[in-house]
Order: structure tokens, then sequence, then C-alpha cells
């Protein structure tokens, strides 16, 4: 079964891994086998779930409700997201105004088929909508129940500063950033984690297994596996391109071993490698079959020793991505719509 961590400086416990449906839910399954994975989570003891009003523009939230329908309330963990353009994708259907988040959170809270949410997350950073008036809409729809807790994505560690200064002043809590974070792309650790470790903000990572090319299925040259993310304009291909380099398809084949000698499969060593991190909260996790979870959530609760560790930094070497100055270039400058 799945461990469970506290979410940043508060009492809410999440499981190490957390079941998203990016890409998955409305969009690369049927809704009935997205609802087999859903239920497969829950059975593996993931009571965490994460999702956002953008995917499959509002759909796949539709899906997640529909398949929590009828479980125990108090014991799941739900999670929604805005800031993308969704519905109509007009000029005010997109970023963090007040107008905006107020029609996302209660769209969300409609789709989802709850009355609140445990964690309502920025997207990304708005630069466009002043920082104080998307916090007061936070405190706002925390007060009115609608939210328990504030989280964000994909912040600069000045951003994290900011909006955590705005958040205590309010007398609200803001608890986590989800980064993206693998044992390939490293760039939070410089300034995005300290600042969070100061401040009492978690991560809970996306993509740990680096958009699957921490499987090892990718072979350096090698043809795309036929059906697999990178050949599937809707499984995410553009956001894998980066990790298809042969030098470091080739680094990642040098991990298979590691694996095997401490008894994990290579998405398990993934998985557990985010988890090693104090500051990391949980691992998100996608699926598209069942079998799929039954595999990944065992890499709950392993602790990988020193030479585990060092093993695989010297395995990846110069393939590992670090710089911390890619974390100013996700959020857009300018809203999309």
């Amino acid at each position: 079964m799945v461990n469970y961590r506290y979410l940043g400086n508060s009492g809410l416990k999440v499981s190490e891994i957390t079941y998203g449906n990016w890409i998955t839910h409305a969009s690369q399954v049927a809704d009935e086998a997205a609802t087999k994975t859903v239920h497969a989570a829950l059975d593996a003891g993931i009571t965490t779930f994460d999702t956002a009003d953008t995917y499959a523009n509002q759909a796949a939230e539709v899906v997640l409700g529909k398949a929590l329908a009828g479980q125990r309330r108090e014991g799941l963990e739900i999670f929604t997201k805005c800031y993308f353009p969704v519905g109509a994708k007009g000029p005010n259907d997109t970023g963090l105004s007040r107008k905006h988040i107020f029609e996302s959170i209660n769209g969300s809270l409609t789709r989802l088929g709850t009355d609140y949410v445990d964690l309502y997350q920025a997207h990304r950073f708005d630069y466009e909508t002043p920082l104080e008036e998307t916090f007061q809409a936070f405190a706002d729809i925390v007060r009115q129940g609608k939210a328990l807790y504030i989280g964000v994505s994909e912040w600069t560690a000045e951003q994290l500063r900011e909006g955590h200064a705005l958040a205590k002043q309010l007398g609200i809590q803001l608890i986590s950033n989800q980064p993206q974070y693998s044992m390939l792309w490293r760039v939070i650790e410089g300034k995005v984690v300290p600042a969070s470790e100061e401040l009492g903000i978690s991560q809970i990572v996306w993509s740990p297994m680096a958009q699957g090319v921490l499987t090892g299925k990718y072979l350096p040259g090698q043809p795309l596996p036929a059906g697999s993310r990178a050949t599937d304009e809707r499984s995410g291909a553009r956001f894998i391109h980066d990790f298809l380099r042969e030098e470091l398809l080739v680094a990642v084949q040098r991990l298979k071993p590691i694996a095997e000698q401490a008894g994990l499969t290579m998405p398990q060593l993934a998985i557990a490698w985010v988890l090693q991190h104090p500051n990391v909260a949980s691992a998100l996790v996608g699926a598209s079959r069942p079998e799929q979870l039954a595999d990944t959530v065992k890499a709950s609760g392993v602790t990988l020793d020193a030479a585990t560790l060092a093993a695989v930094d010297e395995a990846l070497g110069d393939a590992v991505y670090s710089d911390p100055e890619d974390t100013y270039t996700v959020s857009p400058k300018t809203r999309l719509s």
C-alpha cells in the first residue's frame, strides 16, 4: 500500500503517489478504461487525485468526478488547477484574474461533483494580473469553503516568496508547488527547492519518469515504439522531444543494472528517486491501464541507499538538465488565448 506525507507546512496528508489525469482521461483512453484505472488507484491505496480544468478542455474533470462518485469524500484528496484557456477560450477564459478564478472554481466543482477541493492550484504564474488580485480571490475561495488549501505550479523561487507573503497576510496557506522533476530534469534543485524548504512549501512533482523515457523503453538508435507517447500527439509527444537525444537515451540504458541491483523496475526506480527528496510530498503518475499502477505504486516506501543514488548520478552524467534558469521559462509572459 501507499505511504503518506504531509503537504507543506500543513496538517494535510497526501499519498506519496498521486494519480493525475493529464493527457489520459477524455483524450487518450475511453471513459470506461479511465474509471478502471481510477478504481485500481484506489485499490492500491492512492487517495490523492490531481486534475485541471484545461485537461481535455474541462472534460477530464468530468471523467474523474464520475470515476470517484460514490467514494467517501472525506477519504479523498482532490486537487485541480486554473490558468490556461478553457471553454470558448475568450479573453477572460484564461489567466488568474478574479473573474476567471471564480468562474473556474465553480465550474471545476460542478464537473468534479464535489462541494470543495482539497487543493486549488494556480497552473502557472500570470504576469498580466496583479498578484494581490489573484491571492485575494484565492483567500475568498478558501473562506467560502470551496478550497481548503492553495498551491501553485511551476512558479519560480521569487514568485513563491511573493505568493507566500501575500497568502500569510490574507490568513490562508500556500502549501505546494507542482513542478516537473525527475532524475533527468532537476532544475528546481538550485533555487525553487531551497526557497520552498524555507517557506514550508512541498513539491508535488509531475513527470517523475521524464515522459516515459526513464522506463527504458526508448532505445538509442532504434525507431520509436509504436503506440508510445512519443508517437502520439494526444499523449504529449511534444513534451518528450527534448528527452529523446541519443546521448541521453544511452545514459538511461545505464540505469537498468542499477534498478536490477536495487530489486526495482525502471519505473519504480524513477519514482523512488524523486521520493528520496524530503521536499517532495508526492509523485504524480498517470496510467492508461490499471496494471501500470500495480507496478508504480511499489515505489512508495522504498529507500535508496547512498551507493544507489551515487550510481544513478554517475550513469546519467551530463545528460541531466539542472540549470535553475530554466525555471524562469515555464510560465508564459502573456496569457494564452
